[in-house]
Formats: structure tokens, C-alpha cells, sequence
């Protein structure tokens, strides 16, 4: 699929499969969710993202784990809330998404519709 960002650059989506070359560094995913470096460590010591592998020196992170990084950040500046408030949302809605998943395993089709 390609995807037109703006007027004059396309950007090309590719879904891979995870793997060891899904991971990447801090800094890049800093970068693709819209935060200075210091900011992704922050968020990186209070729990908010866990690394996947790589050293003490140079973590690696699954490629996914910039979307929390950008979630964070938004619920921060929107609502105003500290580091730690906003990983701790995120915690809660990742759960509260999670319960909703096995929800929808579990309930019938026909019975959502009722409400």
C-alpha cells in the first residue's frame, strides 16, 4: 500500500514480520514518535517501553513500542499529565484494550447489538 503524506513525499507501508531485524534503538523510536531522546529515556525508565533485546549500552526495542512512546507524549500534552501520570494511562488503557479483545472472544455477536 502507498500512502501520500502531504503533498510531494509517499511513503510506502510494508507490514513484516517481527524479529530480531524489527528491533530498533531508543533514538530512532524517539524519533518516529515525535520526542527528544532524553524524553524516551524518561519514559523508558519508568517502565513505559521494555527493551527486547540489544546491551546495557545499546538497547533494541520491537519497532512497536514508538506508538506508546507517541501515546505518552500525546496524553501528556492534551491533558497535561506527568511521565509517570501518563504511563500510567497508557498501562490502563493497554488493559483496558486487552479486556476488551477477550471480551469480544467470549460475548456473542448477537448480544452486543442489544445495547
Amino acid at each position: 500500500m502507498t500512502t501520500t503524506i502531504g503533498t510531494t513525499r509517499t511513503a510506502r507501508l510494508v507490514r513484516r514480520p517481527e524479529g530480531p531485524a524489527h528491533l530498533v534503538e531508543l533514538d530512532v523510536l524517539a524519533h518516529e514518535a515525535g520526542l527528544h531522546p532524553e524524553v524516551a529515556c524518561a519514559l523508558l525508565r519508568l517502565g513505559l517501553i521494555e527493551p527486547a533485546g540489544g546491551t546495557g549500552r545499546a538497547l533494541l526495542f520491537p519497532r512497536d513500542a514508538g506508538a506508546r512512546l507517541a501515546r505518552a507524549a500525546r496524553l501528556r500534552r492534551d491533558l497535561g499529565l506527568s511521565y509517570a501520570g501518563a504511563v500510567l494511562a497508557c498501562e490502563l488503557l493497554a488493559r483496558i484494550d486487552d479486556l476488551e479483545q477477550r471480551l469480544l472472544r467470549y460475548e456473542p455477536s448477537n448480544h452486543r447489538s442489544r445495547s
